[in-house]
């Protein structure tokens, strides 16, 4: 089969239950998998009695959004991986213009859908969502945002996002990579466990050549929090500790080693006035989880930076990592944001 869709599932019958069936008959040229990360709510076993066709991997433990899919697709032969979530919604014809892009677009190594809201009843929103909008790109410090999605704020999509693009990252929520360029990076890095592992792997994929790109005639709807809740502290902690590995693995191949320790730096201090502002609000455990993300990150960050690109030749710059502060561009804008990061984005393309 030319296309593998694989969702990885934890615990997720009742979406699996929900949307599997969609998913299915969307997928008439692909291969549908469900890879288990040693589930106990019964999804394996709901999957044998109401799925029997689908194929289906049971690993042995929970390895994460990254182990989970690292074991998962080392079992899988197609041209093309599909990582997709349980919670989300496709309609017919999502599919064919990811694979279209992929196949008339040798030098894009990832693509994706745009990503909408799914309401918890099901409803499709016209509204982005928040895991990655119509594309992600990240700020001079690190920060991941996305056209449609700044820190707090989502924009509804009035069309102003529908021409292919390229980006920096695209969400795990929906990502489409050749299995080629997989197996040359060493599929996600199993040190992030969940949270910004696909961001790190966009990077590596850029600098190793590749583009990244957002294929807008595709939309697909994201429920979000499926596996973790989005008030959970161990998720923050994730979100924490990952941000500043994703900068210590790739910022000295984009930008050189002196740069990077700086940025890091800095970005280690604004963790620590978050902290700070969590403790005063009184969220003690959102406090604990940005103290413990630091630590964690001291003792995984250990030999992990990058010095070069995963062979293949090197990109002279990396696209969609940009100058900007857009927690305080933000703030100062507005609800000016979305037309100001628009307008960024269009003259910096321009002067590439």
């Amino acid at each position: 089969m030319k296309t593998a869709v694989v969702i990885l599932n934890r615990n997720t019958r009742e979406y699996l239950e929900r949307w599997l069936p969609g998913l299915v008959s969307s997928c008439r040229d692909a291969e549908v998998i469900v890879a288990d990360n040693a589930s106990d709510d019964g999804s394996l076993e709901m999957l044998a009695a109401e799925f029997p066709d689908i194929r289906t991997i049971s690993l042995d433990d929970n390895y994460g959004f990254t182990g989970g899919y690292n074991r998962a697709l080392a079992r899988v032969n197609a041209e093309y991986y599909v990582l997709i979530n349980s919670d989300v919604r496709v309609n017919d014809g999502w599919l064919e213009p990811l694979v279209d892009w992929m196949d008339n677009h040798e030098e894009c190594g990832i693509c994706g859908p745009k990503l909408h809201r799914l309401m918890p009843d099901g409803t499709c929103s016209d509204s982005f969502e928040y895991a990655g909008a119509a594309g992600g790109l990240i700020d001079r410090f690190g920060y991941p945002y996305c056209r449609g999605r700044v820190p707090g704020r989502t924009e509804k999509d009035y069309g102003q996002y529908d021409k292919p693009r390229e980006v920096m990252w695209v969400s795990g929520a929906c990502l489409m990579t050749r299995s080629s360029l997989w197996e040359r990076l060493g599929g996600l890095e199993e040190g992030f466990f969940a949270h910004m592992e696909e961001i790190d792997y966009c990077w590596r994929a850029q600098l190793a050549g590749y583009r990244v790109n957002v294929v807008p005639q595709s939309t697909v709807w994201h429920l979000g929090g499926g596996t973790l809740s989005r008030s959970s502290a161990f998720k923050l902690k994730l979100n924490y500790r990952n941000n500043l590995l994703l900068l210590d693995r790739n910022l000295p191949a984009t930008t050189g080693p002196s740069i990077a320790a700086r940025r890091i730096r800095i970005r280690k201090f604004l963790d620590l006035c978050s902290a700070t502002v969590y403790l005063l609000c009184g969220r003690t455990s959102y406090f604990k989880g940005v103290l413990e993300a630091h630590r964690e990150f001291k003792t995984i960050s250990t030999g992990s930076r990058q010095t070069a690109a995963a062979g293949g030749r090197m990109r002279g710059t990396v696209y969609g990592y940009t100058d900007i502060c857009i927690i305080l561009q933000t703030i100062i804008r507005r609800k000016r944001i979305f037309e100001y990061l628009r307008k960024y984005e269009d003259y910096h393309r321009r002067c590439r």
